[in-house]
């Protein structure tokens, strides 16, 4: 063959030159955090792709010792330079521990920092609130005014409503009241003479702050600005939904549920999602339930006519991850069956103990009113309850 017809031999492209419509359709199917960021890493052009709008990952398992586990991987990896070990709490993608009487956030993903202000640092309102002495013939309840010097105060529930406002469950066991401040301020804010409950959770949904409390009323947080110097305040706190709960009682084979409830938005939809962990009665006069078993209800907001509709289903692409932070996740593109709910016995341990003493992560399965341990999707992904490793927590990435 003649030099001039011989075929002229390319160098094979680049991996880095494929087109960016192609590199978002292979992320597109990366349900890992840890496949999209090693994806990101490869060069610039896949990382460009990778800030491009996608589905959001699978959440992040996150241990106390600074161990994450990125589902359906089963391999623990850490995030590099720091080990994020001792946080007290997860929001969003965000981990909140602990500084002085107050605390600060971290997202592992970006670095970005924010401090938030001392539990001491408390602007009442009224301003010139104290307090009162309760007549005997008057109902007994807790204000903020009678728990405040408590030593005993500790943030139990947290969420970045937006870059702006920040809200806060403050108190201790069943006595808690919200607070609520901005990023970086010197002082949280909170009603002086607003009863105490039991708050379970509470909810960013459409711009607006819900909470929920045992008795399953959904109050509705209306928030107003304080003149003087800008910050969020809390100006009326108002029921939307009156629940119709039921409370533990003790049955003849000496069980009896103990009751979570969690505030979850899916499909545009505010959910209430009531678990039931049945628990053993002991024998021993003052030894603690044991926990057993979980059956999970859902219930959906129906604000037009001011009640809880309980549903049989959150949809074959709905997963709802629920724990210290609970979220909605879409999984259909995924090929990851939903209509299913993964939970973690993240529990403060008041009202009962475990008998196993490891944990893992747990599936409901909605269509079959049953639970697993997820041993079959997640094998070898356990951890100890003691030292404070039960508050383990799911972390998402998508809030990036």
């Amino acid at each position: 063959m003649a030099p001039e017809t011989q075929p002229h031999l390319q160098p094979p492209p680049s991996w880095s030159a494929i087109p960016q419509d192609l590199a978002v359709l292979v992320l597109r199917l990366l349900p890992a955090y840890v496949d999209r960021a090693r994806f990101a890493a490869v060069c610039p052009q896949w990382r460009a792709a990778a800030r491009l709008p996608l589905p959001p990952p699978l959440p992040l398992l996150a241990l106390p010792n600074g161990t994450f586990y990125s589902p359906p991987y089963t391999k623990p990896f850490r995030f590099p330079g720091c080990g994020f070990a001792g946080y007290q709490s997860v929001c969003g993608n965000w981990l909140v521990f602990p500084r002085d009487n107050g605390c600060f956030l971290v997202d592992p993903f970006s670095r970005a920092t924010v401090t938030l202000p001392a539990l001491s640092c408390v602007r009442l309102r009224p301003p010139n609130a104290v307090a009162e002495r309760t007549d005997s013939d008057k109902p007994v309840y807790a204000t903020w005014m009678q728990i405040r010097e408590s030593n005993r105060l500790h943030i139990s529930k947290l969420i970045v409503c937006s870059p702006n406002l920040v809200a806060a469950f403050v108190g201790f066991r069943d006595t808690t009241q919200i607070l609520m401040c901005q990023p970086g301020a010197l002082s949280w804010s909170v009603r002086a003479y607003d009863r105490c409950k039991r708050f379970e959770d509470m909810a960013f949904y459409q711009g607006k702050l819900y909470a929920i409390a045992d008795d399953e009323n959904l109050l509705v947080v209306n928030i107003s600005e304080d003149h003087n110097t800008g910050d969020p305040q809390i100006s009326k706190i108002g029921r939307v939904i009156k629940g119709d709960p039921w409370y533990p009682v003790a049955y003849e084979d000496d069980t009896t549920p103990c009751k979570k409830l969690y505030l979850v938005e899916s499909c545009g939809a505010l959910l209430m999602v009531r678990r039931a962990i049945w628990c053993r009665i002991p024998g021993e006069s003052g030894s603690k339930l044991v926990a057993g078993q979980s059956v999970f209800e859902v219930f959906k907001a129906d604000f037009e006519h001011s009640r809880w509709d309980k549903v049989t289903t959150v949809g074959d692409d709905q997963v709802l991850f629920l724990g210290r932070c609970s979220r909605a996740v879409s999984v259909s593109q995924y090929d990851f069956p939903g209509d299913k709910i993964l939970f973690l016995d993240d529990d403060e341990l008041d009202d009962y103990d475990y008998e196993d003493e490891n944990s893992c992560v747990s599936t409901y399965h909605l269509r079959f009113h049953c639970v697993t341990c997820v041993t079959s999707g997640y094998p070898g992904i356990y951890w100890k309850r003691g030292g404070g490793m039960h508050l383990a927590a799911w972390l998402f990435p998508q809030d990036r």
